[in-house]
């Protein structure tokens, strides 16, 4: 959830950028920054949030002020015919968010091939010497100087799925299996 939100906060940084002359009034803005993010529509789902959520067509501030062909249609309408609308409008909206999480699902599948094309799966045997990736969140990535690399370390058994399960030089190993990702062959 906290990643939805530092995403969101991005774009909407992104769209107050575009809108402002100077720094100092950006506040001014913020309402129509909103407003621009909610009615969207994004690529991983093929609609915007605001349809999804509030289940009915956005209208802008500048269709009240200038009616469109939409607002006009509708004030015409007498209550009964309104009320009918209404209906067939929350009728499609279950479709409308099955052709979402569709459209969000084939999006995945998408950035999945891509990303797995550039993927070059590595290929383990039992007793390959390897070096540990240390990532950023462990306490050993101790400033711009320290190692990228730990080990090395000794490929004791290959489990399905990537997985490997590693020993010291000494030979003592590690309990727990460990994702190959973070790991390169040493040639010694």
């Amino acid at each position: 959830m906290n990643g939805a939100v530092e995403a969101a906060n991005k774009n909407l940084k992104k769209i107050i950028c575009k809108m402002i002359e100077r720094h100092h009034d950006w506040h001014e803005k913020l309402p129509y920054a909103l407003m621009a993010y909610r009615i969207t529509i994004w690529t991983s789902t093929g609609a915007n949030p605001y349809n999804l959520t509030s289940r009915m067509e956005a209208v802008l501030p500048a269709e009240v002020k200038i009616p469109s062909l939409r607002i006009l249609m509708e004030a015409k309408l007498d209550e009964a015919d309104w009320i009918k609308q209404r209906h067939e409008q929350l009728a499609l909206i279950d479709e409308k968010r099955l052709n979402a999480i569709c459209h969000g699902q084939c999006y995945q599948k998408r950035v999945a091939r891509a990303y797995n094309k550039k993927v070059r799966p590595q290929i383990f045997i039992e007793g390959d010497k390897v070096l540990k990736h240390i990532l950023l969140a462990q306490e050993e990535a101790k400033g711009k100087f320290a190692p990228n690399w730990q080990g090395p370390f000794i490929v004791q058994k290959i489990l399905p799925r990537g997985a490997l399960i590693l020993a010291e030089m000494d030979g003592q190993a590690f309990p727990q299996p460990i994702n190959s990702d973070i790991y390169k062959k040493l040639f010694i």
